[in-house]
């Protein structure tokens, strides 16, 4: 006999949040691809740091380039153990998992709206729009998966 949706585990009830937080993982890791997918290609970030500070020489670009990649990459591979962490909390049934997802969508759309807004010394953004808002896309996972998650029974 099969059990009643309110009585069955992460496992049997929570597909949409565990399927947003798979989607998260990806869009981040995506998301930290795409610097390097610039820096090979379309040099966004180059030419914005380049265009913020007309007397840098190409050295000097490179290296805050360099630095942009390091931060972000870091940034990139929390989120991603972020996310892994969250989700087999929440499929192992973890009383702390829905927390713990709420405080890492929150953590995460932090970092995302700092590297999207702030101002570096030059009155731009330190990060071209398109990086920024690429870095903002996982947060529209951990937005469903949070939506999903608290609109659901609790977990026992």
């Amino acid at each position: 006999m099969t059990k009643p949706p309110h009585e069955r585990g992460a496992r049997g009830a929570m597909p949409g949040p565990l399927g947003a937080m798979y989607a998260g993982l990806a869009l981040t890791v995506l998301a930290t691809i795409a610097l390097y997918v610039d820096r090979g290609t379309t040099h966004l970030l180059a030419d914005h740091i380049r265009a913020g500070y007309p007397t840098y020489p190409r050295r000097r670009v490179d290296s805050a380039v360099t630095t942009y990649l390091t931060v972000l990459s870091v940034i990139g591979a929390l989120g991603a153990v972020a996310w892994f962490a969250t989700a087999r909390a929440l499929k192992a049934s973890k009383r702390w998992a829905r927390p713990a997802v709420t405080v890492m969508f929150v953590l995460g759309t932090s970092v995302g709206l700092t590297g999207l807004l702030t101002k570096d010394t030059s009155g731009e953004t330190g990060l071209p729009p398109a990086l920024g808002w690429a870095g903002m896309i996982p947060c529209l996972a951990g937005a469903v998966a949070v939506a999903l998650l608290w609109r659901r029974p609790r977990l026992t």
